[in-house]
């Protein structure tokens, strides 16, 4: 079983729903339990360039030769801009790990992305490529390129600070920190 110790944690900062502007996107790496670095990037609001500003922000990064695994909060970033999951785990050759604190309500994240939003039938299509949601642990997952007992062990190795794994809280509070001011409560 390999043990992933050099991992980037991926989360967005906060935005205003309906305003089609750029996101701020901040991805923490971390070596063992150790933060390393910080890396930022911006996604379009709802739009599609998610994957293609990951895998430019890993594959371009002086970190890139040491990262072992991608950590997703969730599987979009800035609303509604779908990771394509699989495309990532690619381009990137790294495992994919999506966490949710909580299982989503795939029914109405459906409902919202192929009656609401433009383009949502193809981001809909990502989601249900990435499968259900497993529970592992105190949280709920999706994977690509690991093992259901890796990204178990990973999970417990890395949530130090609560459920969520620490680097994505830390990327979770950097972001907070960086749009707002001041970071502000749970991943």
């Amino acid at each position: 079983m390999r043990s992933f110790s050099h991992i980037a944690g991926v989360d967005d900062g906060p935005f205003v729903k309906g305003r089609r502007r750029d996101v701020l996107v901040v991805a923490t790496i971390f070596s063992g339990s150790v933060l390393t670095g910080v890396l930022t990037t911006t996604v379009r609001q709802d739009g599609r360039n998610s994957t293609e500003r990951l895998v430019s922000l890993f594959m371009e990064s002086k970190w890139a030769p040491q990262l072992q695994l991608v950590m997703l909060q969730g599987v979009s970033l800035g609303g509604f801009n779908v990771v394509d999951v699989t495309t990532l785990a690619l381009e990137t050759g790294l495992p994919v790990l999506v966490v949710s604190r909580k299982q989503p309500d795939f029914s109405t994240i459906r409902e919202a992305l192929t009656e609401k939003v433009p383009g949502g039938k193809g981001k809909w299509a990502l989601v249900e490529k990435l499968g259900k949601m497993e529970r592992i642990g105190p949280v709920f997952v999706q994977r690509t390129g690991l093992t259901s007992e890796e990204a178990a062990e990973v999970i417990r190795r890395t949530a130090i600070n609560g459920n969520i794994p620490e680097p994505l809280r830390t990327a979770h509070l950097i972001a907070g920190g960086l749009v707002t001011g001041q970071s502000r409560g749970r991943t």
